[in-house]
């Protein structure tokens, strides 16, 4: 049972995550024109890293995150960093090689080459989570 948990929760794991990297690169992306927004980003490894050494003690959470950009009306939004597995992802700024005149960070170049990876590989993990089921089914009904 533990190998079978084990390998239905790496897959589980990385398809949250990239679920959440999801949801930070289309931030990003939506935030291309404000002025002081700062593009934010993880490290994908370190956090499914840390999500597989917590793995089983929580579910998907949300935890504090950076300051990306003051809030100015009281319905905007607040970035919050998600995680995995008890974890949180630790959201960091994307450094650039150049700034816009209004200090905004956002390069829609790497944002969409970002955004379109990370779909392919969210499509990866999706496919090797239903494979693992199938298995198990194929072992359970013998078929």
């Amino acid at each position: 049972m533990d190998k079978i948990r084990e390998a239905m929760s790496n897959h589980a794991n990385a398809l949250k995550l990239r679920g959440v990297r999801q949801e930070v690169l289309a931030g990003n992306m939506a935030n291309a024109d404000t002025p002081n927004y700062k593009a934010v980003d993880f490290d994908f490894a370190s956090a499914l890293s840390a999500a597989k050494q917590g793995a089983g003690k929580q579910g998907l959470r949300a935890a504090p995150a950076p300051d990306v950009v003051a809030t100015t009306h009281p319905r905007h939004l607040v970035l919050q960093g998600k995680g995995v597995g008890g974890q949180h992802v630790d959201l960091k700024f994307r450094t650039i090689d150049k700034k816009s005149l209004d200090n905004n960070t956002v390069d829609l170049n790497i944002e969409r080459a970002s955004f379109a990876e990370n779909t392919v590989k969210y499509e990866a993990a999706s496919q090797g989570l239903s494979g693992v089921i199938k298995t198990m089914r194929s072992a359970i009904t013998g078929n």
